[in-house]
């Protein structure tokens, strides 16, 4: 399989668009080295095959299209190599790029929850504003490890994993979590063997995680903060990592130590990247210290086959 990196920012992006903490203002000056990127998505394939999976769909969905000409294979007026859609949750930063794919000629396939689909109909009613523009042929995610597979798509199947995590602001289930508002998907390549773990959002590891993420050739998971209480110290939230549903690299149980568990074959790489997180700086002691540990920093067009 073929895996695209199209944005490995958190929400807002990096640099934000009205952040001046040191990384945001720094690569806007040019005196810190770091990348700009776009919010997170990626999009799967087979090795042999034009169309894919998007994963999420962010509010910049229509630059990472220009910037990854793979997504637009332009063999007849109207095309696109987006064969179906996978949400991992109803977040913002993940879903209102759904509405900049309002003009298909036929219905969006979308894969998602139950807790999800809610969420899109009912406190932000994504679903139902495409019902007026090319609508939306939704299919069910399994809760219970049920593969499942996306028309146009050959040789790709994939399972879903609740995670614990935080739902939507606008979610009746934000402080009382239901199973469904946020997933890690395994996506495993059948001809070849190879499995990739998604899990973007991810507040806690438990054992049937881990047992995910040990199992996987690649893990690609949730790299929004550096230290549970990043934010609190910016003095830009008064709430941790955790309370809002991501689990930090580093500190005691922290992203860092679990990968460390891993097998040494398993590629390791961090996405959903918030801007005020040091790793973003490449010269940075934080972005060392991952390096040691053979954990890679996602960017935008990056490119990987498993």
């Amino acid at each position: 399989m073929r895996i695209t990196v199209l944005g490995a920012a958190a929400g807002g992006g990096f640099p934000q668009w009205n952040c001046n903490c040191r990384n945001c203002r720094g690569v806007r000056e040019g005196s810190v080295r770091a990348k700009p990127r776009t919010q997170s998505s990626i999009f799967v394939r087979p090795d042999d095959g034009a169309d894919g999976v998007l994963f999420n769909a962010s509010p910049d969905i229509l630059q990472q299209i220009r910037a990854n000409p793979a997504l637009q294979p332009a063999r007849r007026v109207r095309d696109t190599a987006i064969a179906g859609v996978v949400l991992m949750d109803g977040q913002v930063d993940h879903t209102t790029g759904l509405y900049m794919l309002r003009e298909r000629g036929s219905p969006l396939p979308l894969w998602c929850t139950d807790p999800v689909a809610e969420d899109l109909t009912q406190g932000n009613p994504i679903l139902r504003v495409l019902d007026h523009f090319c609508g939306v042929e939704r299919q069910r995610i399994a809760l219970d490890g049920t593969a499942f597979e996306v028309p146009g798509v050959p040789g790709l199947s994939f399972r879903a994993l609740p995670l614990q995590s935080k739902a939507a602001p606008y979610s009746p289930h934000r402080d009382a979590p239901v199973a469904g508002d946020n997933i890690g998907i395994t996506v495993t390549d059948r001809a070849r063997g190879t499995t990739l773990f998604y899990a973007p959002g991810l507040g806690a590891i438990e054992p049937a995680v881990f047992d995910a993420m040990h199992r996987a050739d690649a893990v690609m998971v949730d790299g929004t903060f550096w230290t549970d209480d990043e934010m609190i110290a910016l003095g830009l939230s008064r709430k941790t990592a955790r309370d809002i549903g991501h689990l930090p690299q580093s500190g005691a149980g922290g992203m860092i130590e679990w990968m460390a568990r891993l097998p040494a074959r398993t590629r390791r790489l961090l996405i959903h990247i918030n801007n005020t997180n040091p790793i973003l700086d490449e010269d940075s002691a934080e972005r060392a210290a991952l390096a040691a540990e053979r954990i890679e920093v996602c960017e935008d067009g990056m490119e990987i086959t498993l």
